[in-house]
C-alpha cells in the first residue's frame, strides 16, 4: 500500500510534465493567448513546412507568412500551429488565411483557422 501513495504523485507529475511538453511543442498555449488578445489580419502563406510533430494526429505546421494588417505595410512572420488533416490541402502556398496579431510584439502571429479555438 505505501507504494502506491508514493507512485499516484509521481504518475501526476510526469503527465502534468507530458502536457507542457505537448503545449510547448505545438506551439497551441502561445497561440491561444495570442487569439484571445491580439489584432485581425490577414496573412499569405510564402511556404510550409512539417515540424514531424502531431497533436491527436493533425500535424504542428511551421508556417512563414506575409501578414497584412488594416491600414500597415505587409511584413513577414514565422508561427506554428495544429491543422486538421483534412484541412492541410487547402492551406498551402498561396492561400490566405486570418491570423491574430499579439499587440506587444507583431512578429508573433497566430492562425485563426477554426472557430472554437
Amino acid at each position: 500500500m505505501r507504494h502506491r501513495s508514493r507512485l499516484l504523485p509521481c504518475l501526476l507529475v510526469a503527465l502534468l510534465a507530458g502536457c507542457a511538453v505537448v503545449d510547448k511543442l505545438s506551439g497551441e498555449g502561445e497561440a491561444k493567448r495570442i487569439r484571445r488578445v491580439g489584432t485581425s489580419a490577414e496573412a499569405l502563406v510564402l511556404g510550409i513546412e512539417d515540424t514531424g510533430v502531431t497533436l491527436n494526429d493533425n500535424p504542428v505546421v511551421a508556417f512563414h507568412l506575409e501578414v497584412r494588417p488594416a491600414g500597415r505595410a505587409p511584413y513577414e512572420a514565422r508561427t506554428r500551429g495544429v491543422v486538421g488533416r483534412l484541412d492541410v490541402p487547402r492551406i498551402q502556398p498561396g492561400a490566405v488565411v486570418p491570423v491574430a496579431v499579439d499587440p506587444a510584439d507583431p512578429q508573433r502571429v497566430a492562425l485563426r483557422l477554426y472557430r472554437d479555438r
